[in-house]
């Protein structure tokens, strides 16, 4: 049996299309036991997503990006967030968004990205899939300042840290963005060994 067999769509409300779309959904379910129960989610679509990590193995370096992010301030952190660069797919597919995001947010043009996985992040009531991406650097590769897009409100700093500084930033509590941690853990794993 598929999901799609156990999952039966009563009505969806369109309740914001502000930048994104946010829906509430009631749905019957087919339980494990067999029974039918009624349901009822918001969904906040926003469309998919990639983010990536650059990495140099012989100067064990990584290049991250800290900047604002209001929902993490709302929520009590009252700090700039260290992440990897990242952007939404807007239609494009994911290895070509990613390119641009690295041309933008942090200054290098990389010739060979990685796909390394896909993951959903907030799958209870977000639809957004991540496509991480791993890619080696080196200097010769930056073309500018990075720092994002000012009309998309973007005010991005670069950091280029070593590996084992960013993963004592996990430990510390100072990186707590989680497509980072992804990231950077996967990089300890697989590429700095």
């Amino acid at each position: 049996m598929s999901i799609s067999d156990r999952v039966r769509v009563k009505e969806t409300r369109v309740l914001s299309k502000a930048r994104y779309l946010l829906t509430s959904t009631t749905f019957d379910y087919r339980r494990a036991n067999g029974e039918w129960q009624t349901q009822v989610r918001e969904t906040y679509d926003r469309g998919n997503g990639a983010a990536l990590l650059p990495y140099n193995l012989k100067t064990r370096t990584v290049v991250l990006t800290r900047q604002f992010r209001y929902p993490a301030f709302a929520n009590g952190y009252d700090d700039l967030l260290i992440e990897t660069a990242a952007g939404m797919l807007d239609d494009a597919a994911p290895e070509e968004r990613i390119c641009a995001e690295a041309e933008e947010e942090i200054g290098y043009r990389l010739t060979h990205v990685q796909k390394v996985f896909e993951a959903f992040m907030t799958p209870g009531a977000v639809t957004e899939k991540l496509h991480f991406f791993v890619a080696e650097y080196d200097a010769s590769m930056r073309i500018g300042d990075g720092g994002g897009l000012a009309d998309e409100g973007e005010d991005i700093e670069v950091l280029e840290l070593s590996i084992d500084e960013a993963l004592a930033m996990i430990a510390d509590g100072r990186i707590v963005d989680a497509k980072t941690i992804m990231l950077l853990q996967y990089a300890a794993l697989h590429l700095f060994k």
